[in-house]
């Protein structure tokens, strides 16, 4: 079966935004999809995971929480996925699909998404990473239709889109490709620059997910760039900084300062976000954190009342009821989530020449130095 959309990644947080977008999307009647899911790695744990994605009758994602002051607990079949591929073990099938029927590509690949290994990544089989999987999609593609194709990268990561081109070009040098395919990648493939936030806290096996009401899913303008559908919770916007200084700096920030916590002073192994909470210390921890130490660096960046509205937004999120969003889950990818969240932060807080002291979280960052060794 033929797919619109192609996504690599088979994470329960794209099985409760992306898909989970383009599912009601096609319910309203758009002409959208459907989506063929890629394990991008050769990981046989998640080979029932692959499968599952072709079952009929769709998965289920739990919304749960609260929306304007209102409980939200409600279910929905997502039915927009219809299909699973390993890219190890589908590859012909893969790139036929790729060349032929794609409009637009979604990834998230996770936080070291974009490792390449040059050595392992040549086209004359699978490449390992995925930029080089794609690379060579991509080369399939032009050798074949030609057409257009719009590239939705979800990784958290700044400039992801850019990032993501540049790798691929990477790759695609690295494999001796003509000139020519540069020309056409450079003038009709999009790597558009995206920002996405929704909490999917709890998996349903084989698939599905347990996630918040709140998503978005911000995407910036650019020659080319389309939005996959019309959605309540996408946006296309001509900025992105503001979206992403908020998630990454407040939320996600609050996330990984928490998880510093649960790994340092033992606590329990299966704590959520809603439970360590309930501690008053540590949440007169975390309101002293962003009102001493994140507000002010928002401040000086020229976006004090925004950041003060979103961190409430952001406990709000924190506390629902609903939602158990485990802090083993969070902790994972520890180091590189402290460089983009933490060290980030204060980079752009003294950039913006503030004079943040900011105690505890230079303390978190000396841990975890850029080029170091944690102690």
């Amino acid at each position: 079966m033929s797919a619109r959309i192609i996504q690599f990644g088979t994470s329960r947080f794209l099985q409760a935004h992306a898909a989970f977008f383009v599912h009601e999307a096609r319910q309203s009647g758009q002409d959208i999809g459907p989506i063929a899911v890629v394990q991008v790695s050769g990981d046989s744990g998640r080979s029932g995971r692959v499968g599952a994605f072709g079952k009929p009758g769709g998965y289920p994602v739990v919304i749960r929480g609260m929306s304007s002051g209102q409980p939200v607990d409600r279910t929905i079949q997502v039915t927009s996925v219809v299909q699973g591929l390993s890219a190890i073990e589908h590859w012909h099938e893969l790139s036929r699909l790729f060349a032929e029927s794609a409009e637009f590509v979604i990834s998230n690949t996770g936080e070291t998404g974009y490792t390449t290994w040059p050595e392992e990544d040549r086209f004359d089989g699978v490449p390992r990473s995925f930029p080089a999987k794609l690379a060579a999609l991509l080369v399939r593609r032009w050798q074949g239709s030609r057409r257009p194709l719009v590239i939705l990268p979800c990784e958290l990561m700044t400039g992801n889109g850019r990032v993501l081109k540049q790798t691929v070009i990477d790759c695609a040098r690295l494999n001796d490709v003509p000139a020519e395919f540069l020309t056409w990648l450079n003038d009709h493939v999009a790597f558009a620059e995206t920002l996405v936030d929704r909490i999917v806290s709890e998996p349903i096996e084989p698939i599905g997910a347990v996630a918040e009401p709140y998503a978005l899913w911000a995407i910036k303008r650019a020659p080319g760039v389309r939005v996959p559908c019309i959605h309540d919770s996408i946006v296309l916007t001509d900025d992105l900084e503001p979206y992403e200084r908020l998630k990454l700096h407040i939320l996600n920030l609050g996330h990984t300062f928490l998880a510093e916590i649960w790994q340092r002073e033992n606590r329990p192994a299966d704590e959520t976000v809603r439970a360590i909470l309930a501690d008053e210390d540590i949440r007169a921890r975390l309101d002293a954190l962003y009102q001493n130490e994140v507000l002010p660096g928002f401040a000086a960046n020229g976006m004090g009342d925004e950041a003060k509205a979103y961190v409430t937004t952001t406990l709000d999120r924190f506390l629902n009821p609903f939602l158990n969003h485990r802090i083993a889950d969070i902790s994972q990818h520890h180091r590189e989530k402290v460089a983009r969240r933490i060290h980030a932060f204060l980079d752009w807080a003294d950039a913006a020449g503030s004079t943040l002291h900011a105690p505890v979280l230079r303390q978190i960052a000396a841990r975890y130095p850029l080029n170091g060794d944690a102690s």
